[in-house]
């Protein structure tokens, strides 16, 4: 993580370097050629339509389009023999050849453009696992400020020694992982942990103390590298070496679960093993079926030629990029971005989801939920001192307050206040005319005199605090004259969401959270999750996934910020939020909330369901039509003729099944009408 590039960045390039596809057009020339191939395609059939065009213009075209389709597919397929391998993507190419010896050039420049056309989307997506841990990487400075002797110097983060103290400067990201000796914040840590409110920190007693022991110091007195510091100067003892820091324990495992392969992968790989060989044996075997059978070469020839395009899997190659684009399409067309196949199946086949709360299933910011007055003033009046005091600091939860507090009051003067006084951790003081206006939470008046609140107050803001809120009292010189609360509130279509989510068959849905079980269970109550985990760090969202997936074989995990991201990645689907949530996240993603509408996540789900189903009616089609026409070719029942007409016509039948995707309404399927 310092100038050279991380270990698992490079490894994850090395991984996709054979993937990646440049060219004249950049790294959009695979899909320029295979839209070029379609073009000439369709040219060359409309002109050889008309007996006034020679026949050799049409001709022309379709070879240009066997180049531009099958220049991609060629170059795949000779470095996968160069492998000793074979796939799919050499017998598209041996079939096209074939088509074009018999003089089936449109048959063969079809095959070309609809199987190109899929691997161009498909190579699309491949290059998210290598910008997802790049991203991560640049979380954190590559630099950080030493104090050494009195003088701060600018080093590289990779040249911290464990016990070294850095400078962390106000409003700057902190560069490793320590605890504080000297100097008193609020940290947002929100890019490692989600927790949804700034967290106050502050030096930990004993600024000598051994790193070996700072594991046991208490989480205000420890920070995260890649966590932002709030207005005030700190130093910092490294605790943790570059390398082993928190940030860096989230890019491996990123890296780890990105190079997995997913199930359908594994057997599309083991398909294409043995059937592709099988093929170009029996095909091989049938060129010498005159040495066997009293006839001319030509005619074992004929056959040959005839078998491997009954053979040829045309359908099979497209029955489901057909429908994976087309639901990709209409995703896209909602507002879902759908990153390929596996993801749009897979996503259709599980009935279990698991949620970040920060920023998914709530709003992401602190809003003004309670003003109650203790005595008999009006809210107008306690909110107006509260909003002059509040207007003082800079303290996140502070300027929400003001913030809200303001469009309540819309155009009522407000006194200005002055003096204001920090206790971190607690609350503050300000003067307010001849007033000493005081707000904190319990902490602070229980230790600031001898004039602590009552029980019945006590059990009020223990009551707030109970349904989630961060809870402040207000007082003024001696007298306790009011309560207000801040909330990371759910999102207004949360609950109606996970109705829906039910409604289409997702029994289980879980809530993972840095944040404390009542604020977890306050909102998991509020939104309608059946499970609910609290005070996660981001390896341990990671160990809940894993549970939950041994439990329930698939799960989709739903978040929206860099701590979510190994979950995300470690679960069967990875959803992103899409404005609320990270680059990194969007990038291991496999699939997009855009608009950040939790609203769309039940249309997802039906159109994936619909899909999955669309794809297996496609592999029975394209399979049967194979397994049909085999044996009528070795038979001589049916000549090429009709094969690549079965064959066409079966390729029609899964292309038209599938852009039935475009049609898709959340009505049709599911128990509400989804307008998109």
């Amino acid at each position: 993580m310092n100038e050279s590039k991380p270990a698992a960045v490079a490894a994850n390039e090395e991984s996709h370097e054979g993937h990646s596809h440049g060219g004249v057009f950049g790294k959009n020339t695979e899909l320029v050629f295979s839209l070029l191939c379609g073009a000439l395609l369709g040219i060359g059939f409309l002109l050889s339509r008309f007996t006034a065009v020679p026949q050799i213009v049409p001709l022309i075209l379709y070879i240009g389009a066997y180049f531009f389709g099958g220049f991609f597919t060629a170059k795949e397929a000779v470095q996968t023999i160069a492998k000793g391998k074979f796939e799919i993507d050499f017998l598209m190419l041996v079939a096209a050849a074939g088509a074009g010896f018999l003089g089936s050039w449109a048959e063969g420049a079809l095959l070309l453009f609809l199987f190109s056309l899929g691997h161009a989307l498909e190579h699309f997506a491949m290059e998210r696992a290598r910008k997802s841990i790049a991203a991560l990487s640049d979380l954190a400075p590559k630099t950080a400020l030493l104090k050494q002797n009195g003088d701060t110097k600018e080093v590289p983060i990779s040249a911290l020694n464990l016990g070294d103290v850095i400078v962390v400067r106000p409003n700057t990201k902190i560069s490793a992982d320590g605890f504080i000796v000297k100097g008193s914040s609020s940290v947002n840590q929100a890019p490692i942990t989600g927790e949804s409110m700034p967290v106050d920190k502050k030096a930990a007693p004993d600024p000598e103390m051994p790193v070996e022991k700072a594991a046991s110091l208490d989480a205000e007195y420890k920070v995260f590298a890649g966590t932002i510091n709030g207005n005030e100067l700190l130093e910092v003892k490294v605790t943790k070496l570059a390398a082993d820091s928190t940030l860096s324990r989230l890019i491996k495992l990123v890296n780890e679960t990105q190079s997995q392969k997913s199930p359908t992968q594994l057997f599309t790989d083991k398909f294409e093993k043995f059937f592709v060989p099988a093929v170009l044996i029996l095909v091989t075997a049938l060129c010498f079926a005159y040495l066997v059978v009293d006839e001319p070469f030509s005619k074992s020839f004929y056959r040959a030629m005839s078998v491997l395009v009954a053979a040829s899997p045309c359908a099979l190659a497209i029955s489901t990029p057909s429908a994976v684009l087309s639901g990709v399409a209409r995703a896209a067309k909602a507002g879902v971005l759908i990153k390929g196949g596996g993801p749009l199946e897979d996503l259709g086949a599980l009935d279990v989801l698991a949620f970040d709360k920060t920023g998914t299933l709530t709003e992401g910011k602190p809003k003004l939920t309670k003003i109650v007055p203790l005595t008999g003033m009006s809210e107008t009046e306690l909110l107006k001192i509260v909003v002059a005091v509040e207007s003082l600091s800079d303290h996140p939860i502070a300027k929400a307050i003001s913030r809200d507090g303001r469009e309540r009051l819309k155009d009522e003067a407000i006194a200005p206040a002055h003096d204001l006084e920090a206790v971190l951790g607690k609350g503050i003081k300000a003067a307010l005319g001849d007033d000493a206006i005081y707000m904190g939470n319990m902490a602070l008046f229980q230790s600031l005199d001898d004039a602590p609140p009552d029980a019945s107050v006590a059990e009020k803001v223990s009551a707030s605090e109970k349904e989630g809120n961060t809870t402040m009292l207000v007082r003024r010189n001696r007298e306790y004259i009011g309560m207000i609360a801040v909330m990371d509130t759910p999102r207004p279509e949360a609950r109606q969401a996970l109705q829906e989510l039910k409604a289409a068959g997702i029994r289980r849905m879980a809530m993972l959270t840095g944040d404390n079980g009542e604020v977890a269970k306050a909102v998991a109550e509020a939104v309608g999750v059946t499970d609910v985990y609290a005070n996660l760090l981001p390896e341990q969202k990671v160990d809940v996934i894993q549970q939950l997936t041994k439990d329930e074989s698939k799960i989709a995990m739903v978040g929206d910020g860099v701590n979510d991201a190994p979950a995300m990645a470690k679960s069967t689907v990875g959803i992103a939020m899409g404005a609320a949530g990270s680059d990194v996240a969007l990038e291991t993603a496999d699939i997009a909330l855009m608009g950040d509408k939790l609203s769309l996540l039940p249309f997802a789900i039906g159109l994936s369901r619909q899909a999955r189903k669309i794809i297996r009616q496609n592999l029975v089609i394209s399979l049967g039509v194979v397994a049909v026409l085999i044996p009528l070719t070795i038979l001589d029942i049916a000549s090429i003729g009709p094969a690549v007409i079965a064959h066409e016509g079966s390729t029609l039948v899964v292309v038209f099944n599938a852009l039935r995707l475009l049609a898709y309404k959340w009505g049709q399927h599911g128990p509400a009408s989804q307008s998109t």
